[in-house]
């Protein structure tokens, strides 16, 4: 893009998780100071383009070929009324373990296959003096972890009804109930710090063998990458127990609002380098994520890379490819912040009993409607 003649002037925020960047933008939205390009997720590219405030990428859409390389569950969030209006940069899935592979050889575990082998894998760690599970207590962690719970207890079929059909009998069922159960049995094996800690200082936890395992979305490879470390010499990816054959999704995308024509060129040379399938493979080499696009090869990945390319492709035409409730992708935000805010007082003691959890969830997915 520079050599193009096109200077990014970043407007950071502060935060992990993106929440605070969100609140930002609603401010400059609404003073109508609008950024050319912003990072943002499914539910709230939609919000702005039912506003009316979306620019229109569609010509450059057509002249790339997207419909035809971005899956068709992206395009849900990245085309509003026949226009594209955002670039999807990347796949992110959430239903992921990470392991310090040292202390898992240390402690004689293996790969563990369903949830109470998840347990027993914790209950040796505990047993060798290591912190069985890095996580951090926000809202949107804890909500993250729970998506794969739910996937993993009540299967593929279930998760979408409860999470993306917001089904409310699936939402009050024994099954969700059953899901609380084993949220409140995973959560016993993280240290008393975890309170307020942020994602990538849990991941830190696991690559220093501080800890055995995290419960967290690909962008926790992109750590392990960043601290020169190598998937199945350093530490390992697996499927949350239970999961695997369905994948749990979000995509960052930018999201192009309606700015004056001099910003324009800016917008479509970023879209198009953006989607363009050289940048698709180098960055998300680098974060974790797999492409945003189904014909890039896999060629310069890493082993966890080649696993999420090859599992995204057949969730895809499997139809197991669901939106993550807890990252945006699940429902509109209203109710996923019900969501995260329900899950969080359930692993911070302010809901006592899974039936309680289930009632409350009910009702507050209800009220956000």
């Amino acid at each position: 893009l520079s050599k193009e003649g096109f200077a990014w002037k970043d407007v950071p925020v502060a935060g992990g998780g993106g929440d605070a960047a969100m609140t930002a933008l609603k401010a400059m939205v609404a003073a109508g100071t609008y950024p050319t390009a912003s990072q943002m997720l499914g539910y709230t590219v939609l919000d702005y383009a039912q506003a009316g405030v979306m620019g229109d990428l569609t010509e450059t859409a057509k002249k790339e070929g997207w419909d035809k390389s971005v899956p068709a569950a992206l395009q849900k969030f990245s085309v509003y009324d026949g226009k594209w209006v955002a670039a999807p940069v990347n796949v992110h899935s959430v239903n992921w373990l990470w392991i310090n592979k040292a202390v898992m050889d240390k402690i004689g575990g293996t790969q563990p296959k369903t949830f109470d082998d998840l347990i027993a894998l914790l209950d040796k760690a505990k047993a060798a003096g290591v912190i069985p599970l890095a996580l951090g207590g926000q809202n949107w962690q804890e909500a993250t972890m729970f998506d794969s719970i739910v996937l993993s207890t009540g299967g593929p079929e279930f998760y979408k009804k409860a999470f993306n059909d917001l089904d409310e009998e699936s939402l009050k069922s024994d099954t969700m109930k059953k899901s609380f159960d084993n949220l409140a049995t995973i959560v016993k094996y993280v240290d008393p710090n975890f309170s307020g800690r942020d994602w990538n200082l849990a991941t830190a936890m696991v690559i220093k063998g501080d800890a055995l395992v995290q419960v967290m979305g690909d962008w926790a490879k992109g750590e392990f990458v960043a601290a020169k470390k190598t998937p199945d010499t350093d530490f390992l990816c697996y499927r949350f127990p239970g999961t695997d054959g369905s994948v749990i999704y979000n995509s960052d995308m930018f999201g192009m609002f309606n700015v004056p024509d001099d910003r324009k060129a800016a917008q479509v040379a970023l879209a198009t380098a953006t989607l363009s399938k050289s940048f698709q493979s180098a960055f998300n080499v680098v974060k974790g994520s797999v492409p945003a696009r189904t014909d890039v090869p896999d060629t310069d990945f890493d082993a966890c890379g080649k696993k999420g390319i090859a599992d995204l492709k057949a969730a895809n035409e499997g139809g197991t490819l669901f939106g993550s409730l807890a990252q945006g992708y699940g429902a509109p935000p209203a109710i996923a912040n019900a969501y995260k805010d329900v899950v969080s007082k359930f692993v911070h003691g302010q809901i006592k009993t899974s039936d309680e959890a289930v009632t409350q969830l009910v009702q507050a997915i209800d009220d956000a409607r």
